[in-house]
Order: structure tokens, then C-alpha cells, then sequence
């Protein structure tokens, strides 16, 4: 009997030792790449779906190469529906140029609360990879959200006495998204990249909340949000300075809303340049409203190369304060960022672009309106503007008084300086041949 009871202990103890190995291990396991279920931001439900990058085997010292640590998580939380990507506050992630893909089995949540930091040493970059650091392919329904920053460390792409290397014409994206629809980027920081901070590409559905760029007023080509054939798009609540325009759209976009922005240092918010090398360029349905642009080279700008062709189409400037700011209002369709481009008949269009209570002061010139004299600007309203010098012109100079060349359209309400009630013609636009490329242009987009 006692045989029999000491045999059956020991099929206990050593079963309850298996237990222990098949479980509780596991377990133990499990929840080194997994927190506890927790809600989403957006309330849209539980998720037990939480990767950790430090999980992944990141080394978080700012200076060991994580990204196939940051590519691996990704492609976890990808491949599960509602999976969070946790980058952990109080550290820091050394990424080299790296592409996160989708399309993904459903939401994912990126929750940046650390600091990604991009290779400080152009020699690093290969020729492959000098387009953009972060790039998001083909993805669906991301959130990028968190207290964390995104630091381009930008520094030695910018000064082309430190490096050889310095004045090539490629300079990464800091944070790009090509053909994906359903995004929002909110609340993070984004700065010091080598080029454009944040890039939307044949992209649709974006939502840009609260974020903020920073980069010197000297740093050249940073601009804050670029925008490339993209539609459907919210800007709002965010602060952006750098050393380009806060926000550049380009061609192919449309339904843009931008409001509540400030803007400074930098070139304003921008349409274009459109129709570089005779291309066509079609922008329409843009609303930029309720922004603060300071200590800026321009406020609201349009801007085209000679030679395109194209439209411009239902643009609106409403309630922009500006202050310090160079030139406050601008068309110009003779861009050029050289010192001598070759002149060329044809423009881009640009037609029912409306600038509205406007207030502030202006150094330089308060509006500059430089339309082709091939293809006037037409539908063109000025109402309710206020602008004053933020200091005592020169003597004897003309810079500030308005300048207009070649526009058509209205005058409404009070117009400080007064010139700018003369700035716009009354006969609509211009002969036959200007209202058929007009119609040209419009079946072009």
C-alpha cells in the first residue's frame, strides 16, 4: 500500500511539474509580447493586441540599430486585427530608412510616446533609400498618436560646409504615406528632417490633428505637410514652423480643409508650384481658415511655373491673422527657384480664389498678384482686408504699396492699404481666346 501511495506521488509531482512547463511558461511568454486588453483611443474597442517594440529585442539606447526590431513589430500588429504598435516613453530608437506595409488585417494603432531617431550621418544613407525615412505602403486605417517625437536629425543635411554629401538634391521625407487612405496622425512631434517633415502620396481620407513641427527658419526645404495628389483631407489645431511652407499642395489634390494652423517660421501655406516642365496640374475645393501665420516670408500663396497647364479652382483664404509676415497675399505665376528660369507662354489656370478678412501687418508688401499674360487670373475676390506695415518703408520706395498684374475680379468691404481697391480688373476676365483656354483647362481636370 505504502508502494502504491509513493508511486502515485510521484505521477503527481511530476505531472504537476508538466503542468507548470505547458501553462505557466507559456503564459509568462505570452505576455512578454502582450499587455493586458485596453480600449483604443478612439473608443472603436477592446484590443488584447498590445506589441511592444522593447519585446521585439529593441536596445532603446538611441544609438544601437532597431529598425528590424520596429519592421517586426510591425508586421505582428499588422497581421492581427486592432493590433497596437507601442513605442515605450523615456526611451529612444535609432531607425535606419525603413518601410511599414499594408495592407493590414485591420485598425492599427502606432503609439509613438518615445523618440525615433533617424541616422545623424549622411554617409549611412545609401543612394536606395534617400527618398524618405519612414515610409507607410499600401496602408489602410493606421493611427499615429502619442506624446513622442520624430527627430530627422537634420542638422548635417543642411549645412553643405560640414559635408561633401550635404548638397544633393535627394533629402529624405521624415515620415511619408504612399497610396493608403484612413489615416490620422495626432498629437506627436515631428522634427529637424533632412526635407519634408510629413508627406501624403496618392493618398485619400487623411485627418492631421494637433501635431508639431519643428525645424529652423534657415533649414532648407523642410516643409511641415506636403500634399501630392491627395483628397479628402483635415489639417487642424497644429503647430508648424520650419524653413519651407507649414503646408505645400500640389497637384492632383482636392477637399482640402486646413484651419486653426500656426504658421511660423517659414513660407506660409502654399498651392504649388504647379506645372513645373510643362506638366498639367489640377488643385481644386481647398479652404484654409481661422490661422495665425507669423515671422513668415509669405502668408496664402498660390504659385505656378511658366509653361504648365492645368487649373486652379475654388481656393479659399478666410480669417488669416498674420503678423511679420513679408508678403501676405500672393498669385505668382512666374515661380522660380533659380536665379533666371526661361520665360514660356501658357500657365496653370487659376480661377474663384477668394482672400478674406485678413488682418495684421506685413513687411515687405502686403498683396502681389502676378497672373500670365497669357492666362489671366479670373474670379479673384478681395474682401474685408486689413493690413498694415509692421515697420517705416524706405524712402522713396513702392514695395509696399499692392502689386497686381493681370487678375480680374471683386472688391468688397474695407481695403487697408486703399491701392488694393484699384488691384483688380472689372471686365471679367479677358477676350474669347482667355475664357477657351479657360475651358481647355477645365476639361484638362
Amino acid at each position: 500500500m505504502k508502494q502504491n501511495m509513493k508511486h502515485l506521488c510521484s505521477f503527481l509531482c511530476h505531472f504537476l511539474v508538466l503542468f507548470c512547463l505547458f501553462t505557466i511558461i507559456p503564459s509568462v511568454y505570452g505576455r512578454k509580447f502582450h499587455s493586458s486588453c485596453k480600449k483604443h483611443h478612439n473608443n472603436e474597442g477592446d484590443s488584447c493586441n498590445t506589441f511592444n517594440i522593447l519585446s521585439f529585442g529593441a536596445k532603446a539606447n538611441g544609438v544601437s540599430d532597431d529598425s528590424k526590431k520596429l519592421v517586426a513589430a510591425w508586421k505582428t500588429a499588422c497581421k492581427v486585427g486592432g493590433g497596437i504598435l507601442q513605442i515605450p516613453s523615456d526611451h529612444k530608437f535609432l531607425i535606419k530608412p525603413v518601410t511599414l506595409q499594408g495592407p493590414c488585417m485591420g485598425h492599427v494603432v502606432l503609439q509613438i510616446d518615445g523618440t525615433l531617431l533617424a541616422p545623424p550621418e549622411i554617409r549611412s544613407w545609401s543612394k536606395s533609400n534617400l527618398f524618405q525615412w519612414i515610409n507607410f505602403k499600401w496602408v489602410h486605417n493606421l493611427t499615429i498618436q502619442g506624446s513622442g517625437t520624430i527627430d530627422g536629425q537634420g542638422y548635417n543635411w543642411w549645412a553643405p560646409m560640414k559635408s561633401k554629401h550635404a548638397n544633393l538634391d535627394i533629402k529624405p521625407t521624415a515620415l511619408r504615406f504612399y497610396a493608403s487612405e484612413g489615416i490620422a496622425v495626432r498629437d506627436i512631434t515631428i522634427k529637424n528632417s533632412p526635407q519634408v517633415h510629413l508627406k501624403f502620396d496618392n493618398s485619400r481620407g487623411v485627418i492631421v490633428n494637433n501635431i508639431t513641427v519643428l525645424a529652423p527658419g534657415d533649414s532648407p526645404n523642410t516643409d511641415g505637410i506636403h500634399l501630392q495628389n491627395t483628397r479628402d483631407v483635415e489639417i487642424s489645431h497644429s503647430d508648424i514652423g520650419s524653413g519651407d511652407d507649414c503646408i505645400s499642395i500640389q497637384t492632383g489634390c482636392s477637399n482640402v480643409h486646413i484651419h486653426h494652423i500656426n504658421c511660423g517660421p517659414g513660407h506660409g501655406i502654399s498651392l504649388g508650384g504647379l506645372g513645373k516642365d510643362r506638366s498639367v496640374a489640377c488643385v481644386s475645393d481647398i479652404l484654409v481658415e481661422n490661422c495665425n501665420i507669423q515671422n513668415s516670408l509669405y502668408g496664402a500663396r498660390i504659385k505656378t511655373w511658366q509653361g504648365g497647364i492645368g487649373l486652379v479652382k475654388n481656393v479659399t483664404f478666410s480669417n488669416i491673422q498674420v503678423e511679420n509676415v513679408n508678403f501676405p497675399i500672393v498669385i505668382n505665376q512666374y515661380y522660380c527657384d533659380k536665379s533666371l528660369c526661361k520665360n514660356q507662354t501658357g500657365s496653370v489656370a487659376i480661377k474663384e480664389v477668394k482672400f478674406e478678412k485678413m488682418t495684421g501687418s506685413y513687411s515687405t508688401q502686403p498683396i502681389h498678384l502676378a497672373c500670365s499674360r497669357d492666362v489671366p487670373c479670373t474670379g479673384i475676390d478681395l474682401s474685408d482686408i486689413q493690413l498694415k506695415p509692421s515697420r517705416r518703408p524706405l524712402e522713396g520706395s513702392q514695395l509696399q504699396q499692392a502689386l497686381c498684374y493681370n487678375s480680374y475680379g471683386n472688391s468688397k468691404g474695407q481695403l487697408v492699404p486703399p491701392s488694393m481697391n484699384y488691384c483688380l480688373k472689372k471686365d471679367g476676365g479677358g477676350s474669347g481666346s482667355v475664357h477657351q483656354i479657360s475651358r481647355f483647362s477645365s476639361e484638362l481636370c
